[in-house]
């Protein structure tokens, strides 16, 4: 049965991912100074001068989704921020509140409980995987503060085999957000003079998808580690449902400015990855964002990733050409670029120079 306290000569690798106690397990061990393991380079923290309070994303109104106006002001903030939120984007708020609170009910399991998701625990099937992040090399690995749970969210993921704290949760969800992501993808495509997403574009723009459900336990040191490291997503767009804590910070227009996501009750961010940039040629900003921790708030997130299929092929859409604009990118095979991607991840925008011409 894994241990449920952390021990000073203990291995952090073993304790937190092994034995699936998590970095809740850390926290829950009330230390006053987190491991060294959990300590983040200095060029890796969130630097509190570099926060503009300046300025903000855009919020974007959906009461009347088909209006050209409010068509107008997604493009533009895909164009200009690559991330903006939205409200009355017709989700109810029930099913928002009982995702955040399946989150908290799942994370509070008892680690031999959630050790039965853990990969290696779990099999070969990822219909649902629970993982940590420990970046760097083999020697030097430092974890992030955060609990991750991923919902394979395709046909050939099953979803019985998903925690019974979130499944039912995730699935209602899923039900409500897949529509309102096409819906969302359509008006930004139309922005590209790519009218319709039929039979052969939809796997390109939402041919797999994901929900994970981030948990970041509170942190007695939360300047010197952090949530999740400054990164894009390789998706063509992200919706993210978070809690009222706070915590997200997304790059500005003004030079390595951070700016914070202020949470609105029942809204949704929206961010353009890193996919979508390559097909629109640059007209669409993959923008770079992290996650800070707070030192007395358990804070949880739900990213729905809308990815192409991994046997897609992503480049510059044809019509992004038609007037003689030079391509960015070349076509590359999206599975090749996933690869890439997580091999350097996280690597901020550098992975775009894979497709690069």
């Amino acid at each position: 049965m894994p241990s449920s306290k952390f021990e000073p000569n203990d291995d952090i690798f073993d304790f937190v991912i092994k034995k699936a106690n998590g970095l809740k397990g850390i926290a829950d061990t009330s230390l006053e100074i987190i491991p060294n393991q959990c300590i983040q380079p200095k060029e890796q923290r969130l630097d509190k001068s570099q926060i503009d309070n300046q300025e903000s994303i855009p919020t974007i109104d959906l009461s009347n989704f088909d209006d050209l106006n409010i068509e107008k002001s997604i493009q533009e903030a895909a164009s200009k921020w690559g991330f903006f939120q939205i409200i009355n984007h017709g989700i109810p708020i029930e099913v928002l509140d009982d995702l955040k609170e399946a989150g908290h009910k799942f994370f509070e399991l008892p680690a031999e409980e959630k050790a039965k998701y853990y990969k290696e625990n779990a099999g070969a099937d990822e219909s649902v995987l629970l993982y940590w992040s420990a970046i760097g090399d083999k020697d030097e690995k430092v974890l992030e503060w955060r609990d991750s749970i991923k919902h394979g969210c395709n046909p050939q993921n099953d979803s019985n085999l998903w925690p019974p704290q979130t499944r039912n949760q995730v699935l209602e969800y899923q039900k409500w957000a897949t529509p309102l992501a096409k819906k969302l993808l359509e008006v930004l495509l139309k922005g590209l003079n790519v009218y319709e997403i039929d039979e052969s574009l939809e796997p390109l723009l939402m041919g797999t998808m994901a929900i994970n459900i981030n948990y970041y336990p509170p942190c007695p040191n939360p300047s010197i580690t952090i949530g999740c490291r400054r990164h894009c997503d390789v998706s063509c767009i992200t919706l993210l449902l978070q809690d009222d804590t706070g915590g997200l910070y997304v790059r500005g227009t003004k030079g390595d400015n951070w700016i914070h996501v202020n949470p609105i009750k029942d809204a949704l961010a929206v961010n353009i990855g890193d996919s979508l940039q390559i097909m629109s040629n640059d007209r669409y900003k993959s923008i770079e964002h992290c996650v800070a921790v707070d030192s007395s708030r358990a804070r949880i997130s739900v990213p729905l990733f809308v990815n192409p299929s991994l046997d897609s092929v992503i480049g510059p859409f044809s019509q992004m050409l038609k007037d003689g604009e030079k391509p960015v990118y070349k076509h590359v095979l999206f599975s090749d670029y996933w690869d890439y991607f997580f091999s350097k991840r996280p690597s901020g925008k550098a992975s775009l120079d894979f497709a690069k011409i």
